[in-house]
């Protein structure tokens, strides 16, 4: 049942834009349930992908976020946008600002604005708390370039909403996983041998499952307040190379080797180094009053055996 069955008949039909329809997106589009309650839109720069997106009961949208004159169209287009696209991953310009969000609020402060602006940041923003627990009242602390970039689109995305009386909501986003989703598991790099961290040095990490994610995705174009920031996340309290030895002990495969701190410059890739460089613990009493949301996967234990382990 779609979550917006138990909606009152003036919510119904709809107009959801998606910024940034990838994996997550289709997920969000299935749980909006298109047909006469909601039409979902997507924007896409690729001419390839239409087909595809069709095919999921989503009209496409040809745009690039890189490219302000193609989103002209965007103007007064939704009643509701979700914004999942990521910053540049390279430097353009001022390193820590993200462009693309700039130029999506621009494009659709234009016309009749949407009544909500949903946007999908990251947990980065936070930086590290050397394994506190961390809530939405945290200031930020950001660390790399890339959360920094995160830290500017928030402020883009609530200022905005603020000037034009749009509601919008950052989702701070942790680790992403599915069985189903390419990439989702740690299947592969425990197939490689990737050393972590041994306990001692080791790092909190937080998860969330990519179907819980699409769910709080939807719900949050309904239900949060005015320029909310929301944690999404599940209730697993794990350490890295905890959770990896879950991984392993579910797939029948050996626990992958600990290392000290000094010696993985060595033997780790420089983005997987920035990850175990940042610790904290994220509360989700907001995501859960707030939006609603009941997760259907409450720990990665619940939800890597979910799906297909091979």
């Amino acid at each position: 049942m779609s979550l917006l069955g138990a909606l009152p008949a003036r919510f119904r039909r709809e107009r959801v834009l998606i910024i940034g329809c990838g994996d997550v997106g289709q997920r969000a589009a299935r749980v909006l349930g298109g047909g006469r309650r909601v039409r979902v839109l997507a924007l896409t720069s690729s001419p390839e992908r239409r087909s595809e997106l069709r095919s999921q009961g989503i009209t496409p949208l040809l745009g690039n976020l890189d490219d302000a004159h193609s989103l002209r169209r965007l103007a007064g287009l939704a009643t509701r946008v979700l914004h999942l696209a990521p910053p540049p991953a390279r430097e353009q310009g001022d390193w820590r600002q993200d462009p693309r969000t700039r130029a999506l609020v621009r494009a659709l402060a234009q016309r009749s604005r949407p009544a909500t602006l949903v946007y999908g940041s990251t947990s980065g923003v936070y930086g590290d708390r050397q394994g506190a627990w961390v809530d939405e009242s945290s200031g930020v602390q950001p660390r790399t370039p890339r959360a920094w970039r995160r830290v500017d689109a928030e402020a883009s995305v609530h200022g905005f909403g603020r000037a034009l009386g749009v509601r919008t909501t950052a989702l701070r986003i942790p680790g992403i996983y599915a069985p189903d989703r390419v990439g989702g598991t740690p299947r592969e790099r425990l197939l490689r041998g990737t050393p972590v961290l041994r306990e001692q040095d080791d790092v909190f990490t937080n998860h969330i499952h990519a179907d819980d994610l699409a769910r709080a995705c939807a719900l949050a174009l309904w239900r949060t307040r005015p320029q909310r920031n929301v944690n999404v996340v599940d209730d697993t309290e794990l350490k890295m190379g905890d959770y990896f030895d879950l991984a392993a002990d579910l797939y029948g495969l050996p626990r992958p080797p600990r290392i000290a701190r000094d010696a993985a410059g060595d033997q780790l890739p420089l983005m997987l180094l920035s990850f175990m460089s940042e610790s904290r613990r994220l509360h989700n009493r907001r995501m859960k009053v707030e939006l609603g949301l009941r997760l259907h996967h409450p720990t990665v234990a619940h939800g890597l055996q979910s799906g297909p382990t091979a």
